[in-house]
């Protein structure tokens, strides 16, 4: 007997197995990417396709690739470069949407992503939806508090909450499936900004490391499968901050690179499917910092 396949069902996304980190900033701005494995061990530096830059953001789309955009070239950019599912980088697309710098993205309804805050002239709230096949829409006027320096991830399957950022603050955004920013949460952490975030667990997220009005900590908040970000949890792994951090495995995360107190480092901090975050793992690839990461695959 064949099995009953319910009218209307979906099958299950087994995206998130990869992860990908790029592009940052190690003297000079670079477009050098370090792809992880689904058992999270990141590889060897892979030549940079792409314009070189740094302060830029990435998020998976298509349930099965990724996108980098935006960042600093010197002066703002809107280019974005997609990622196959097998983590190959392409060539610039021209850029839609006001060129900031600073942002952050994330996924939302499954197979979509969104861009959103960053600076211009001055810090913006505006977002930038990415549809299933990877195609920037144009601004969308921005929701809750205009910032730079925050991070995103995905929570609940299918939403995505911002949180922390220039301030500093702890003030938090969600992202419903469709893609809509509410107004702010007041936050419930330490203020800080240079953070980054990922998601865990399947249907849960993380903030972590980043920097104070005046020192970097390696902290973390989880987010749980309705948006809540949680108290301080105390710090594992070198405090750092301008990190980067994506899914791996499918339900586990990794938080890496960044810098340590002036000193650009690739260490990388390995999260559970529970949410708990490992000492450091030794660095692979250039030491560099103000880089982004997503998953893919």
């Amino acid at each position: 007997m064949f099995p009953i396949i319910p009218a209307n069902s979906v099958a299950a996304d087994s995206g998130n197995e990869e992860g990908i980190f790029g592009f940052g900033l190690n003297g000079g701005a670079t477009a050098v990417t370090n792809l992880v494995s689904n058992a999270g061990v990141v590889s060897s530096d892979v030549t940079g396709v792409g314009t070189v830059r740094y302060e830029l953001a990435a998020c998976e789309f298509g349930g099965d690739k990724a996108i980098f955009g935006f960042g600093n070239t010197g002066s703002s950019a809107s280019m974005t470069n997609l990622v196959s599912n097998a983590g190959v980088v392409s060539s610039d697309v021209t850029g839609v949407g006001t060129a900031r710098k600073r942002l952050a993205a994330c996924s939302y309804g499954e197979d979509k992503g969104i861009f959103g805050f960053g600076k211009t002239a001055s810090n913006v709230s505006m977002t930038n939806l990415v549809s299933n096949a990877g195609v920037v829409s144009s601004d969308v006027t921005g929701v809750g508090t205009a910032r730079a320096y925050l991070a995103a991830c995905e929570f609940g399957g299918d939403k995505g909450i911002f949180g922390f950022g220039s301030g500093p603050t702890a003030v938090t955004n969600l992202v419903s499936n469709a893609g809509v920013v509410a107004s702010d949460t007041a936050g419930v952490a330490t203020a800080r900004f240079y953070v980054a975030a990922c998601g865990y667990g399947e249907d849960k997220g993380i903030f972590g490391y980043g920097r104070t009005a005046s020192v970097a900590v390696s902290l973390t908040n989880l987010v749980s499968n309705a948006g809540v970000v949680a108290t301080d949890t105390t710090g594992v792994g070198t405090a750092r901050y301008y990190i980067a951090a994506c899914e791996y495995g499918g339900d586990k995360g990794i938080f890496g690179y960044g810098d340590v107190s002036g000193s650009y480092t690739a260490i990388t901090n390995l999260v559970s499917n529970a949410g708990v975050v490992a000492s450091d793992t030794t660095g692979v690839g250039t030491v560099r910092a103000l880089l982004a990461a997503c998953s893919f695959n």
